[in-house]
């Protein structure tokens, strides 16, 4: 089949699918798959807070997503963290890279997603092109992409997370929503949370589709609150957005911690509280 035929049916596939069709530009990059496909799995998508770059700290930024294995038996569930750097949940979208994840995603699985950084860029410009409009109504706007230079319509962020949520429903998973991760942003001693967008829209679309949700804003920005500015420093990179090893490890304590109490088909497989933390130490 001709590079151009190819094109044609991949377009017409995501019109049947409603699938807004902007192709990706270059090869995708190889994101984790699970290990042994018989085992449940614990899907991460989102952001380069949740995976960043290839997820092994060579630049010495982490996403809390990898070091969610840390709390779960490995040997009876498989822990994938398929988020990426630079995406919105537009563009995670959009970029096939979740038609690229359902296809893994089978019944009594969990996938936790994060969304929220990227999604306050701008919708339509020739650097990223990924913002997503506000709120979770129906809004759209019809655009000529001047990145992929294709017609696109987007979506308000609620929409795109109850895409993922409809998504993962239909193929027998358990979706949960979290909110953004706060950044190193402080105020009269305090973290600046995101209340006001789009960690309160995350949790509107988690309560209008009866999701589990994790105000990963939240929970964080009082532990960091009560661990001070100073002492919060050095969880951050410069950028005040990405974090470093143990900024990840904070994260990813408070989303275990709170996954262990909601009641969801891979709980069995959570390590206790000793054999998580050794297993985060090491």
């Amino acid at each position: 089949m001709t590079n151009r035929k190819f094109l044609l049916v991949y377009l017409v596939c995501l019109v049947a699918a409603n699938v807004p069709a902007v192709v990706a530009q270059g090869a995708p990059p190889t994101l984790p798959a699970p290990r042994d496909a018989a085992l449940p799995t614990v899907f991460h998508i989102g952001d380069s807070t949740v995976r960043n770059g290839s997820g092994n700290g060579a630049n010495g930024q982490w996403g809390w997503g990898d070091m969610m294995s840390c709390y779960f038996d490995t040997t009876r569930v498989n822990v994938v963290n398929r988020a990426l750097g630079g995406r919105s949940s537009r563009t995670y979208l959009t970029q096939g890279h979740w038609d690229r994840t359902l296809p893994m995603i089978k019944r009594g699985d969990l996938v936790i997603m994060q969304f929220g950084h990227n999604d306050a860029s701008a919708v339509n410009d020739t650097s990223r092109a990924r913002g997503t409009i506000h709120g979770v109504g129906e809004e759209s706007e019809e655009i000529d992409n001047l990145l992929t230079h294709q017609r696109e319509v987007v979506h308000t962020f609620g929409w795109y997370l109850r895409r993922f949520v409809s998504d993962t429903r239909s193929r027998g998973a358990m979706p949960i929503i979290a909110s953004r991760v706060p950044g190193n942003n402080w105020a009269n001693g305090a973290v600046l949370r995101n209340k006001q967008d789009f960690a309160l829209w995350a949790e509107q679309v988690a309560r209008m589709e009866g999701v589990a949700f994790i105000d990963l804003n939240e929970l964080v920005a009082r532990e960091y609150d009560a661990l001070g500015e100073d002492r919060v420093k050095p969880f951050f990179v410069s950028d005040r957005v990405h974090t470093t090893l143990d900024g990840a490890k904070l994260s990813a304590r408070v989303v275990a911690s709170t996954l262990s109490r909601l009641p969801n088909p891979v709980h069995a497989y959570m390590r206790s509280g000793d054999a998580a933390a050794k297993a985060c130490a090491q």
